[in-house]
């Protein structure tokens, strides 16, 4: 049974930057796809970044292009999400995600594995 869990999370001014880790254990996720959702009170929870376990090309939510990058220490078993330039509109809780089958960024958020989530908060 896979088990991931997020840290880095917390309170950052606009225009900063943050990085989030996610420990994955439990099983090998290789040749799995990992990525990063984000969630807000009532809204659904959506596609930001993802990545394969095994490398390849990494994929980007539109609205987080050229400011947040996803990567992966497979020796350390640690998926990441480093965030620059972080907005007001980035608030919201940051889900690490496993999936056996790649991630499908225009539909509802599915995966086999999530975490716990962690909180990020951009300041204005």
């Amino acid at each position: 049974q896979g088990q991931l869990r997020e840290s880095g999370g917390g309170l950052v001014q606009a225009g900063g930057s943050l990085k989030l880790s996610c420990g994955a254990s439990g099983q090998s996720f290789k040749n799995w796809h990992m990525g990063w959702f984000r969630q807000t009170a009532g809204k659904e929870r959506e596609f930001v970044a993802a990545v394969n376990w095994s490398g390849g090309p990494e994929y980007y939510a539109d609205s987080v292009k050229g400011r947040f990058t996803i990567s992966r220490n497979t020796f350390k078993s640690e998926l990441y999400l480093h965030m620059t330039t972080l907005q007001p509109e980035d608030t919201a809780t940051y889900f690490c995600a496993a999936r056996s089958g790649p991630f499908t960024p225009t539909a509802p958020a599915e995966a086999d594995y999530w975490g716990q989530g962690t909180q990020v908060t951009v300041s204005s």
